[in-house]
C-alpha cells in the first residue's frame, strides 16, 4: 500500500477519542490538544478515506456506517502498537518472551501457583500470558505455547497430556443444611447451576449413577467458572465444576461436596505448541518443568 493512504497515528487517535466520547471537544481534553486540531485531524482521515465518518444530528455527534466500521480497525491497530511499544521498551537482549495461552479458570486455579518456581530457575525467560476459551491457530496469533481442554489431538502440534478432569457437584454448607442430602435423587430437588458451553454435564452426572431426570437441563447457565463457582458460594444453588477450580474453598469450608460421585471427564487439560517449536529451548524448559506435574 502506498504510503499516501496510510493515515497517521495521531489522525487515528483523534478519531478513536473523539468516537468514544462523540465530542471533538471531550477528544481534544483527553488529547491535549485543542478543538481545531482534532476536528482537522478527523477531516484529513475523511480525505484519505473518501468518506465522511461522522454526522452531526441536532448538535450531536455520531457515527456514520463507514466510521463504525472504520472504528472497530483503528482500535485493534493502536491496540497492538501499543502493546509493541510496550514490549520493546521492556525488551532486554538478554531475556526472551514466552508467550502463553491458557483457558482463565485452569491458569488461575491450576498453572499460577507452579509459575515462581519456573520463573526462579529461568530469570532469563519473560512470561507473557492471553486468556482463551476456545481452541485457536497458535501460529496466527503468534502463541508459542497454549493450554488446551480436549482429546488431545490437534493438527500440526505436539500435545502432553497434563491433568485429567473430575467433575464434582458442590454448594453452600448454608444451602445444604436447609435442603439436607441423603441420596442423589434429592440433588435434582435444588436449583441447578450450569456452565454453557457444556449443556449436557449434569444430564451425564446422573446419568452415570442410573438417574434419569428432565431437571438436567434446567437452572441457570454461566459463560464462565468463576462467577458459578461465586452464584454457588452465596447459596444460590448446586454447581458441577472441575474439582481443582475449587479446590480452596473446599478447603477453606466455604463449599462442600453435595455428593460424593465424581464424573471423570472425556476430555483433559493438555500442555500444546506447533510441533517446530519444539527446539526452541525456552520452550524445551517450560515444556519439561510443567510437564513434571501431570497425573
Amino acid at each position: 500500500m502506498a504510503s499516501r493512504h496510510l493515515p497517521s497515528t495521531a489522525a487515528m487517535q483523534c478519531f478513536e477519542a473523539a468516537a468514544r466520547h462523540m465530542s471533538f471537544t471531550r477528544a481534544a481534553d483527553e488529547l491535549n490538544l485543542t478543538q481545531s486540531a482534532v476536528s482537522k485531524q478527523v477531516a484529513h482521515l475523511e480525505t484519505t478515506l473518501q468518506h465522511k465518518l461522522f454526522r452531526r444530528v441536532r448538535r450531536s455527534l455520531l457515527l456514520t456506517p463507514e466510521g463504525a466500521i472504520f472504528l472497530s480497525d483503528v482500535r485493534k491497530v493502536l491496540s497492538q502498537l501499543e502493546m509493541s511499544t510496550q514490549a520493546i521498551m521492556t525488551y532486554s537482549g538478554n531475556s526472551e518472551v514466552l508467550k502463553i495461552a491458557t483457558l482463565p479458570s485452569f491458569g488461575s486455579r491450576w498453572l499460577a501457583n507452579k509459575l515462581p518456581s519456573f520463573l526462579s530457575a529461568n530469570p532469563g525467560i519473560s512470561l507473557e500470558f492471553h486468556d482463551r476459551v476456545k481452541d485457536f491457530d497458535l501460529e496466527q496469533q503468534g502463541i508459542d505455547i497454549a493450554l488446551f481442554y480436549g482429546h488431545g489431538s490437534w493438527p500440526s502440534l505436539a500435545c502432553h497430556k497434563l491433568i485429567d478432569e473430575d467433575m464434582v457437584a458442590v454448594a453452600s454448607p448454608e444451602l445444604l443444611a436447609q435442603h439436607p442430602i441423603s441420596s442423589v435423587n434429592d440433588v435434582t430437588r435444588l436449583p441447578l447451576l450450569h456452565l454453557s458451553t457444556r449443556p449436557d454435564a449434569w444430564h451425564h452426572w446422573f446419568a452415570n449413577q442410573q438417574i434419569i431426570t428432565d431437571r438436567s437441563y434446567h437452572g441457570t447457565r454461566f459463560e464462565t467458572f468463576p462467577m458459578l463457582v461465586r452464584t454457588a458460594m452465596a447459596g444460590g444453588g448446586v454447581a458441577l465444576v472441575p474439582h481443582f477450580t475449587v479446590d480452596e474453598e473446599l478447603e477453606g469450608g466455604r463449599l462442600t461436596l453435595a455428593w460424593p460421585y465424581r464424573l471423570l471427564s472425556e476430555s483433559a487439560y493438555y500442555l500444546v505448541y506447533p510441533e517446530h517449536l519444539g527446539e526452541l529451548a525456552k520452550v524445551r524448559r517450560f515444556v519439561a518443568y510443567i510437564t513434571q506435574f501431570s497425573n
